[in-house]
């Protein structure tokens, strides 16, 4: 391998961070032509993953270093989200949290490349595409082994998992989880309750703050946000909130 070479391969280990994916397609308008790429793998500076992503040679890259490259090198808007991006910021202390699992959002009609899909990241993913809100509203930085991703705000993440519920995110465990949330900025929730497409989001979102007595739920004005009209039935049986027009849990109504 030639002077040069070595130089440019030097050059990009140094200026990005460890443990991250490299897309081959990002490396390529960066200057690094795929038969470089090609040649680094052969003289083992980094190894293949999946077609279309590399990483530096002997380096096991988590899901978040792949998070990094859908974000920072393709531009896509998968984020942690819902309950793992609770997780991330300390916000899930006493629930019992599978780190097993982890919980993406995306934005509705991008599509992910097949080398995340396919390659074990030692945990299962499961990635929802929706646009029920904004692609880039409520994320916050998350820094992780030197290298930064975007992940869900506190306040989108609540929102995301009352998205979920009931079908694949229960009732009562999303209480427990706004009944921890006394601190969200009224600002934020303001912003993502007036672009939230999802009434039932909102109107879920309302009652469990109502009922938690969040003192923050106080300096969120209503006047522009879409509550839609008509009743909701959240759950089949359950009991109906005139003041939010939903149906819940005869159970989460009748807790204190």
């Amino acid at each position: 391998m030639s002077t040069i070479t070595k130089t440019k391969i030097n050059h990009l280990l140094s200026t990005q961070p460890a443990e991250v994916v490299l897309t081959s397609s990002w490396l390529a308008k960066q200057g690094y032509s795929y038969d470089l790429q090609k040649r680094y793998r052969k003289s083992l500076w980094l190894d293949s993953i999946g077609t279309g992503a590399l990483v530096r040679h002997g380096e096991k890259v988590d899901y978040l270093g792949a998070i990094y490259a859908l974000q920072s090198q393709l531009g896509l808007s998968v984020h942690p989200a819902a309950k793992t991006a609770l997780s991330l910021q300390g916000k899930v202390h006493y629930l019992e949290l599978s780190t097993k699992r982890v919980k993406l959002f995306g934005d509705d009609g991008e599509s992910l490349p097949l080398w995340f899909k396919n390659y074990d990241w030692g945990v299962k993913l499961d990635n929802k595409l929706t646009s029920f809100l904004p692609a880039n509203l409520g994320l916050v930085d998350y820094e992780h082994k030197g290298f930064k991703v975007k992940i869900s705000s506190s306040s989108r993440a609540i929102f995301e998992c009352l998205y979920l519920t009931p079908k694949t995110q229960p009732l009562f465990e999303v209480y427990e989880l706004m009944e921890s949330l006394n601190n969200l900025r009224p600002k934020s929730v303001q912003i993502l309750l007036e672009e939230c497409s999802s009434i039932k989001v909102k109107r879920l979102f309302l009652y469990m703050a109502d009922k938690a007595e969040h003192e923050w739920l106080n300096f969120v004005n209503l006047d522009n946000v879409d509550l839609g009209s008509g009743k909701r039935s959240i759950v089949r049986g359950g009991v109906y909130v005139s003041k939010y027009q939903i149906t819940v849990p005869k159970e989460l109504e009748e807790l204190s």
